[in-house]
């Protein structure tokens, strides 16, 4: 959404990027011409001593092969690219670094040419862990792995101690913006107004503003228990917000009960255990408690007015109720 968001009509242009599968040309490489051309040209002793190397090599796991070689590969991943593309810059994060300079290396020897590396600070969780893939913790741009909800939430929390550095690297705010948006935080912190900020510009960013929107929607339908938000709500938004929550289409009766609404949608057990679920206050519908069994299922307050009713029992069981016919 960068087009949209930052470039005026008129006003300069993006160009196009090219994803490639780099199985296309590693591929095809036969593994004599490899090690004669791009094996011949990169030292041992200089990967040996790149630091990622020294530490695998320390492990009680080591090194294998595979591994070892990896660094070539990207290097000539570059070389390729530099050659079939024009590629002159190859960035990555700041672990990347032996890498990336096994790639400038060998460009350079190979054709003369000016190549450059750029790496970046990783982003790391709370407990400086990398965020990525391997580690099982990604944040992704998809929104059917990352929804913009919770795309949005995970920048929101976001602790005072990096939040600036973020709004500098993920947004495209002035640095005098960012600077009295934390002169502020200063004075009111409870307002958490940077982490609200930059959670806003990212999910804008990869979303668009109906993204964002749609990010707010569903924090004030969680958080805030807004009877507004969830009927404004898509059947979309609703699966990526519960995600783990089952879903039931019921045909509504004449009379029909909170007890009903329960059995049918088998949100709790028969009998008297069930029963007391409910006057136990274990069970809410739109974010309101109910604790009569008995009580009828009405029109705008049970129901909403997009015939969706969000059935809680206990803490985390959510049922999402589609109701037929309304």
């Amino acid at each position: 959404n960068h087009r949209e968001l930052f470039w005026e009509p008129g006003n300069g242009r993006l160009g196009r990027a090219a994803l490639l599968d780099n199985a296309r040309w590693l591929g095809r490489e036969p593994l004599l011409r490899f090690l004669g051309g791009a094996g011949g040209r990169l030292r041992m002793g200089t990967l040996l001593s790149r630091q990622s190397c020294q530490a695998r090599l320390r492990s009680a796991e080591g090194m294998s092969l595979a591994e070892f070689l990896y660094p070539a590969l990207q290097a000539y991943d570059f070389l390729h690219l530099h050659r079939h593309h024009g590629c002159r810059i190859q960035l990555g994060g700041h672990d990347q670094m032996g890498n990336i300079m096994s790639g400038y290396e060998l460009v350079t020897k190979m054709t003369g040419a000016e190549v450059f590396g750029i790496t970046v600070p990783l982003i790391t969780s709370t407990t400086g862990d990398k965020l990525g893939k391997t580690a099982g913790n990604a944040v992704w741009l998809n929104r059917e792995k990352t929804s913009p909800f919770e795309l949005y939430q995970f920048f929101v929390r976001q602790q005072d101690n990096v939040v600036e550095k973020y709004l500098k690297l993920f947004t495209f705010l002035p640095l005098e913006e960012i600077a009295h948006i934390m002169e502020m935080h200063a004075k009111e912190p409870e307002k958490w107004g940077p982490q609200k900020r930059l959670a806003a510009e990212v999910t804008k960013l990869v979303h668009g503003r109906e993204g964002l929107e749609s990010a707010k929607r569903c924090t004030k339908a969680l958080y805030y228990s807004s009877v507004e938000a969830l009927e404004e709500m898509s059947d979309q938004e609703l699966q990526e917000l519960f995600r783990q929550a089952t879903s039931a289409e019921l045909l509504l009766e004449s009379g029909m009960t909170v007890l009903d609404l329960c059995r049918k949608a088998n949100a709790i057990p028969d009998g008297p255990s069930g029963y007391r679920k409910i006057t136990d206050g274990g069970v809410s519908i739109n974010g309101n408690r109910v604790t009569n069994p008995e009580t009828v299922l009405i029109l705008g307050q049970h129901i909403l007015k997009n015939g969706v009713s969000l059935l809680r029992v206990g803490k985390k069981n959510y049922y999402i109720i589609k109701w037929l016919q309304l």
